[in-house]
Formats: structure tokens, C-alpha cells, sequence
């Protein structure tokens, strides 16, 4: 008679991670809502719809490494929940959004680990640590950010406008073009590309089997290419409000905005072409494989 393996993965094992993490979650609800909520009434916000299928991607690229996992309760798994209650609990009395909805998170992970293991929180770190976006980033250090990004942006937007023949007056972050101020830059900052682009490069840093000092290298070129594509975004944008329809202008700013993520992904991927032809080694196992 053929006999099952200790600690390895079985239905009831991931039946009973399911319906612990499904308390977790309804124990925090109102943390998980708050999140959903921010992320749908704020464009900055938007990036967190992009979190789940990531984790849930960086979790596949990975899947052979689930064979090697040990599927065993743990205690990890406890006091995770423990410091994300204690979180969750503080932020919320205290109005701390970040530990309110941080602890949250904590908590439904600390209910997978308790069933599944310390093992699979170690094999999957990348997978877990995406999650940290969930978190909406608070408004004072939006704000820190994103002051500074809208004036460099306005700057350099002027200057590529005039460059390029077309003449742009600027009077601190507002650009006028054909005598009409036009107030995208605020609209625009960037902010909303960066932490868009930063989930899509960390998706592809740890979604390929890269060496650790390009997956660092990708991260932090991220910022610095969403900011060049928001001026590649700006110039035409500019353009069309000063001298199309307004209409037009405004679904041509929508539409840019999600091009420009794609060719900043591909920016991405020209970092690793050249570093490939400048025979610098890029990557060194498969993902899957390693454990």
C-alpha cells in the first residue's frame, strides 16, 4: 500500500490555508475594503488592481518550487498575525492609514503561513513581498514626491517643446502653449506611473532569471523611466490641448498614459539587451528549478 509523505502538499492542507486566510480576511475587512475603496476613487492609488495578479504570477514562474516545499504548520505563520493584529489594531486607533492597512495584509498572510509553512514563505519571498503595494502610500509622502517630480517635469517638457519648434511659456508648474494655460503637469506628475511601473518592473525583475544586481539595477532605472516617459507623454499631449479640440486632447492624455507603461516596459528591456551585447552575465538559474 502506497503511503502519502509527511509534509507535503495535499487538498485538505490548501482547503484548510483557504478557509483560515478567508477568516483572516473577514476579521480584517474593514482594512481590506478601506484598501479596494482608495485604490478606486484615486488615480494615484490605481496601481494596487495591478498587485494580486503579479503576486499571483510571480507565484507561477515559480511553481516547481512547490515540490521541495515543506507543508507543515508553523508558528511563523502565528506571530505574523500576531504583529499584523497589533498593527492593524494600532493604526486603526491611532489613524495611522499605512499600519491600518498594512496590518491588514499581515494577517490573511500570517493565516496561509500558519498551515503551509515558513518553507513556502521563504521559496515564494518575491511573491509575499509584492504585497507591500497593496498598502496605499500616504498623502504627505505622496506629496514629498511628487512636488519636485511636477516641477522637473514641467521644466523639461518646456524645454523639449521648445526644442522641437514649439514655442511653450511656463510660470512655475503650469505650461501655456498657443496662449492657453494648459495644467496637465499637475494632472500628470508621474506619480501614478512611477508606482505603476515600479509593480511591472519588479514583476519582471523577479519573473526572470536574473542575477540580483540587474533585478537592483531594473528597480531602480524604474522611477528614473517613468519620468522620461512622462515627458514623452506631456510634449504631444501639450500639443493636442493647444491646438486640437479639447476632447480629442483629453482621451489622446488617457490613452498615452497606459502606452507610455508599455514602452517603458520595453525601455526595461533594453537595459538587459545591452547589458546581454556588453557580454555582462545577466542571469544565472531558471526560477522554477532553483531551490
Amino acid at each position: 500500500m502506497r503511503r502519502t509523505l509527511p509534509y507535503r502538499w495535499s487538498a485538505r492542507k490548501l482547503a484548510a490555508a483557504g478557509l483560515l486566510a478567508l477568516i483572516g480576511l473577514l476579521i480584517t475587512i474593514d482594512g481590506w475594503a478601506d484598501i479596494f475603496h482608495i485604490a478606486w476613487v484615486d488615480e494615484e492609488s490605481s496601481h494596487i488592481f495591478l498587485v494580486l495578479p503579479i503576486c499571483a504570477w510571480l507565484i507561477w514562474v515559480r511553481r516547481l518550487r512547490l515540490r521541495y516545499c515543506q507543508v507543515k504548520p508553523s508558528y511563523v505563520g502565528v506571530a505574523i498575525i500576531a504583529l499584523g493584529w497589533a498593527m492593524s489594531s494600532f493604526g486603526y486607533r491611532n489613524a495611522v492609514q499605512a499600519l491600518f492597512h498594512g496590518g491588514s495584509v499581515l494577517v490573511v498572510v500570517g493565516c496561509v503561513i500558519t498551515v503551509l509553512g515558513r518553507d513556502l514563505l521563504l521559496r515564494f519571498l518575491p511573491a509575499f513581498f509584492v504585497l507591500v503595494f497593496l498598502i496605499p502610500v500616504p498623502g504627505r509622502i505622496r506629496q514629498k514626491v511628487s512636488i519636485p517630480m511636477m516641477s522637473t517635469t514641467a521644466r523639461i517638457t518646456q524645454t523639449v517643446s521648445e526644442y522641437l519648434g514649439v514655442p511653450v511659456e511656463r510660470s512655475g508648474n503650469q505650461l501655456s502653449i498657443n496662449g492657453k494655460p494648459v495644467g496637465i503637469v499637475e494632472a500628470c506628475n508621474g506619480l501614478r506611473m512611477v508606482f505603476a511601473l515600479v509593480l511591472v518592473s519588479y514583476a519582471f525583475a523577479f519573473g526572470e532569471p536574473l542575477r540580483n544586481y540587474v533585478r537592483l539595477i531594473i528597480l531602480i532605472a524604474s522611477p528614473i523611466s517613468a519620468m522620461l516617459c512622462n515627458v514623452v507623454r506631456l510634449v504631444p499631449t501639450l500639443w493636442a490641448y493647444g491646438f486640437a479640440h479639447e476632447s480629442f486632447a483629453d482621451q489622446f492624455h488617457n490613452f498615452a498614459g497606459w502606452a507610455m507603461l508599455g514602452v517603458a516596459f520595453l525601455m526595461l528591456m533594453g537595459i538587459i539587451r545591452l547589458l546581454r551585447w556588453a557580454m555582462i552575465p545577466v542571469g544565472h538559474y531558471t526560477l522554477a528549478a532553483s531551490v
